[in-house]
């Protein structure tokens, strides 16, 4: 069984696949408390599902593609047989988690299914969560289907995580990354200028679904 907070129809606002539309599952909780979190309403609450329900769910949108997200959903342990269950069932499978280790019961990055596009949020410091915390080892496995976002408040940390980019010991080489600037905190041609001035070879995003519906807080 599944703690789903919610599952509707979405633009994919981030990623390869932005712009895309799909269906959206939103799980519940999260073990960490990110400074800029969007989403704090994915922490409780939700209708518990089972698998199967969840399915028929996404089916019922007609999509190819499902984002599974949070909260941070690799904390469900029947995260996998849903994501198996998509992948029979000829979805496009994306799972957003937050890169980060957490209690025993959290499921690894390793056990997500390669034929998931894993999107992993690298956490720079001012989102207020621990380097230490980070899960080093999980995101040095991923493959090139996969990618990795940097999410930036400020200067600092633009200049942490190019840093990061540059030295190359700590991520895997032939994944995608992608730095985007935090709604309201840093200004999106800033990041960019930032970005062209120092020649980084990564994909410059904003989040799009924001930008088309700024009034909107869920459901987009």
């Amino acid at each position: 069984m599944l703690l789903v907070n919610e599952i509707y129809p979405a633009i994919c606002g981030e990623s390869r696949f932005s712009g895309q539309p799909c269906t959206l599952v939103r799980l519940t909780g999260c073990h960490i408390r990110c400074s800029w979190c969007d989403s704090a309403h994915s922490f409780a609450g939700g209708e518990t599902m089972s698998v199967e329900a969840v399915v028929a769910a996404v089916q019922d949108h007609r999509f190819s593609a499902v984002l599974v997200t949070g909260g941070e959903p690799l904390l469900q342990k029947d995260l996998i047989p849903l994501l198996d269950a998509l992948l029979a069932d000829n979805r496009q499978v994306l799972l957003e988690t937050s890169g980060t280790l957490g209690p025993a019961n959290m499921l690894p990055l390793a056990a997500v299914p390669t034929e998931v596009h894993k999107v992993v949020d690298v956490k720079a410091p001012g989102s207020a969560i621990a380097p230490e915390v980070i899960d080093w080892a999980g995101i040095a496995a991923l493959g090139t289907r996969d990618e990795l976002k940097f999410v930036c408040a400020d200067r600092a940390d633009y200049e942490w995580s190019r840093d990061l980019v540059r030295a190359g010991d700590k991520l895997p080489t032939g994944v995608r990354v992608a730095f985007s600037p935090v709604q309201g905190d840093l200004e999106s041609r800033e990041l960019a200028e930032w970005i062209l001035a120092d020649k980084l070879d990564v994909v410059f995003q904003i989040q799009l679904h924001k930008a088309v519906w700024p009034d909107v807080e869920r459901g987009v």
